[in-house]
């Protein structure tokens, strides 16, 4: 079920769990009271900050989960933990200095979203340029903005035919990934060593020319066969995914490598997934 860690944050260790299920961190409340209030009793801080919390209708202490964490004793106790959102929450009803960057950067953020909305193009310009600061090759930074085009094009053949965002949405994409990788979404994130990383931006770019392809064919067919509901729409998305499940083979057979890589973003060493071009050496004379 989880994935027992300890998180480090400014040199203090916080408790930590990976949810393999629902594909999600948990951190320990009162690790992350410890962090940034410097309290002598981060717990009666968190009982007393719960309490208020209650009293205000507040749903991050009305909703916190408990999983049971080894205390400093080595034995383990219930305790409160919360996952990333919650935390941004509970960071917000912190008076603390160093909460307060957290604060400004969740400011910043809704204001960016807000732009965004208004000026939808923004949120690519924003996406370009985060993928530069990362280091992401311009060649694969131009595939995955395409790769995007193409999501929201095929989702939204998805709307037409009556399938729901969510669960029926993962449903899709789950069988797509299946039908042309081998590999469903979990496996796949799985293969490259992946938690909470977004699986195309661990991508190569054959396999995101792959995933677009099936993408693009499931549309296409969508567009001629007009479906109606989840079952039709699975049909079809699978018989887009064989589009690019055939390609995917013939190159294998061509290459005679796996198309389907294991290498994420930190495992190349760079977030330059793909290979840059290499130089042509200079031609030998009997070569000319």
């Amino acid at each position: 079920m989880t994935d027992k860690k300890i998180k480090l944050f400014e040199s203090r260790e916080v408790r930590a769990e990976w949810d393999e299920d629902k594909e999600k961190w948990w951190f320990s409340v009162v690790d992350i009271v410890a962090v940034l209030t410097e309290s002598d009793n981060p717990r009666k801080y968190w009982s007393v900050l719960k309490t208020r919390l209650k009293q205000e209708g507040s749903q991050l202490a009305t909703n916190c989960s408990q999983l049971k964490l080894a205390s400093a004793d080595g034995k383990k106790y219930l305790t409160d933990v919360a996952d990333t959102e919650q935390l941004l929450r509970l960071i917000q009803s912190i008076p603390s200095k160093k909460a307060e960057p957290f604060k400004l950067w969740l400011a910043q953020v809704g204001s960016e979203r807000l732009d965004e909305i208004v000026d939808p193009e923004l949120s690519i310009d924003r996406a370009i340029q985060n993928y530069r600061r990362l280091g992401y090759s311009e060649n694969w930074i131009n595939q995955r903005i395409k790769s995007i085009e193409v999501r929201k094009a095929l989702t939204d053949e998805w709307d037409k035919s009556g399938v729901q965002q969510g669960q029926e949405y993962a449903t899709l994409t789950d069988l797509m990934s299946k039908t042309w990788s081998g590999l469903t979404t979990r496996e796949y994130r799985q293969h490259k060593g992946l938690k909470k990383e977004n699986l195309r931006d661990n991508m190569t770019n054959t396999e995101l020319v792959l995933n677009m392809l099936a993408e693009v064919a499931a549309t296409d067919i969508s567009l001629v066969r007009n479906p109606q509901g989840l079952g039709e729409a699975a049909k079809v998305a699978v018989e887009g995914a064989k589009t690019a499940k055939a390609a995917r083979l013939q190159l294998e057979k061509s290459t005679g490598k796996p198309a389907v890589s294991a290498l994420n973003a930190r495992a190349t060493g760079t977030r330059q997934i793909a290979a840059p071009p290499t130089k042509k050496k200079p031609l030998k004379k009997a070569d000319k």
